[in-house]
């Protein structure tokens, strides 16, 4: 058992939560039990995920995706009346985790699916993704079946770059307006989560491969990797709450 103050204490350390100005407040959303015995993770906020953890047995939610937007409505609708009763009615803390995850050179999004991809760390992208070499160089075909294993998921491709890819940007979730930033600065494979609608035709006329890998697969890694580290931490037991999503 851990005090709940001392592990989001820890977390907004461990990810310089300050560092990384959100379009929401980041750590603590919710308030419930003082006391933790089980952290649960997902992706995104959501009945079910809250309906779901409390039957696990969770007294801590940490999510990438929260409740609390500055661009939504502070109206309690269904959809956040239905949450929080379901936070109320378990006693169960929400705490999310955004930007500062993204960007996390160890636990965060970029750094895991770079890993998982055998893409070498070389530096930021665009303020919370990465930048790296491939080890080896590779063709669009084997980064594609790559990142198939790595996210369990089929990918969209747009195959515009060049034969053998060496460098790749990674921007994880909704990054796919940072084509172009990744064009300029010189990679051969721009991945992210989703895609926009110039995402193609850009592709094409740049001369850069895109992937969108899907932006709830390419950010379950990091949320999962931080719970993780937040029970080793404090001798809790911890679950990743699997709500499908294929967007």
């Amino acid at each position: 058992m851990a005090r709940r103050d001392e592990i989001l204490a820890y977390a907004a350390e461990l990810l310089d939560l300050d560092a990384y100005p959100d379009y929401g407040p980041m750590g603590m959303q919710v308030v419930g039990s003082d006391e933790v015995t089980k952290i649960a993770a997902g992706v995104s906020a959501s009945r079910e995920l809250f309906e779901r953890a409390a039957a696990s047995g969770a007294q801590l939610v940490v999510v990438h995706h929260g409740i609390l937007w500055r661009n939504e409505s502070p109206v309690v609708d269904r959809r956040m009346k239905g949450r929080l009763e379901a936070l109320f009615g378990a006693d169960m803390t929400l705490a999310a985790y955004h930007l500062a995850l993204d960007a996390h050179v160890e636990i965060g999004n970029g750094a895991l699916l770079a890993r998982e991809l055998g893409v070498e760390v070389e530096g930021p992208f665009a303020g919370v993704g990465i930048g790296g070499r491939l080890g080896e160089p590779v063709g669009i075909d084997a980064f594609t079946a790559r990142t198939r294993e790595a996210v369990d998921r089929e990918p969209l491709v747009f195959a515009h770059g060049p034969e053998r890819i060496e460098r790749v940007a990674i921007l994880t979730g909704g990054g796919g307006r940072h084509l172009l930033d990744a064009a300029r600065e010189g990679y051969d494979l721009f991945l992210t989560g989703e895609p926009e609608e110039p995402s193609g035709r850009d592709a094409r006329e740049l001369g850069v491969h895109f992937v969108a890998a899907g932006h709830d697969a390419t950010e379950r890694l990091g949320i999962a990797a931080l719970a993780e580290r937040l029970a080793e931490r404090f001798g809790l037991a911890w679950e990743f709450v699997d709500v499908p999503n294929p967007v």
